[in-house]
């Protein structure tokens, strides 16, 4: 479940970007993502004959996550038009470092040498991706918008991990952040620019695969995970997220992989799985010591 909804997550920028091509825009195409998926998570719901009442005590929690995962929704989608998917996606994947540093600095998590050591590593792994060989930097707006998406979702896991909507079921959470995220998306476009629709038909099914795979069974398969292996493991799965997107970018895009984005890619990986398996290596660091 957890390599599902990482790889499916990944699968964004195929079906959102020839959408901006085709004339729309982030928030027309967030909006029919979310609206579409709903009928897609009430039908998953009615197989497994899941309730669809949501308790009150609820409610505020599942408003909070639905308004965190819209944020962080639109933020990706709007940093694509600036820094390219695979680039964002994997900037994306810094969220795991945020979460170990939210964890530290408010709910009082011991962090030492090896979380300092893997935001090192995955910080180097950040210049190198952003920076250009020239000197310069790639889009400020699109790498401020892409860290807001990451630091969106890393307080979306916290929340999660930290209250009492871990009992709740996964579907439920899902159905319910879709229609948060459908109403926050409508709000924005009334008071916008309106809505925007694809000029060719052929390219709802874009937004339809935007619904099923990157949303319903993304959103889903993730939560569940959580649920059947905890969030570690989860996360660590989540690299198949910014492999997926980078490997569909150039493939599909035909987006460039540089020597020094790849080299950038690797950094970021291997510091955000540091991060995610530092209790394991401080246990078999205690172990070599009590044997030596």
């Amino acid at each position: 479940m957890g390599t599902i909804g990482a790889a499916c997550y990944g699968t964004n920028p195929i079906f959102a970007i020839p959408l901006y091509k085709d004339g729309m825009d982030s928030l027309s195409v967030l909006f029919f993502r979310y609206l579409l998926a709903i009928p897609v998570v009430i039908a998953m719901l009615n197989m497994k004959k899941g309730r669809l009442t949501l308790k009150r005590k609820n409610s505020a929690g599942i408003i909070l996550m639905g308004v965190l995962m819209a944020i962080s929704s639109l933020a990706l989608f709007i940093s694509y038009d600036y820094i390219g998917a695979g680039i964002a996606s994997t900037l994306l994947f810094l969220y795991p470092i945020m979460v170990a540093l939210i964890m530290s600095f408010f709910f009082h998590e011991k962090s030492g040498i090896v979380t300092a050591l893997s935001i090192i590593i995955a910080t180097g792994g950040v210049c190198l991706i952003t920076l250009k060989p020239d000197g310069t930097t790639i889009s400020l707006f699109g790498t401020i918008a892409v860290t807001i998406s990451a630091l969106s979702y890393a307080i979306y896991l916290v929340y999660i991990n930290v209250s009492n909507l871990k009992n709740v079921p996964s579907l439920m959470i899902t159905l319910y952040i879709l229609v948060v995220g459908s109403v926050m998306f409508a709000i924005i476009i009334l008071f916008g620019q309106g809505l925007t629709f694809p000029r060719h038909p052929i390219y709802w099914l874009n937004v339809i695969g935007l619904a099923i795979l990157p949303t319903a069974l993304s959103f889903y398969s993730t939560t569940k995970a959580i649920t059947y292996i905890g969030s570690t493991p989860t996360a660590i799965l989540g690299a198949f997220e910014p492999l997926t997107a980078v490997f569909l970018g150039a493939v599909i895009l035909n987006e460039a992989i540089t020597p020094r984005i790849a080299v950038g890619f690797v950094l970021v990986i291997s510091g955000v799985s540091l991060i995610i398996a530092r209790k394991d290596i401080v246990k078999l660091a205690g172990k070599i010591r009590r044997h030596l």
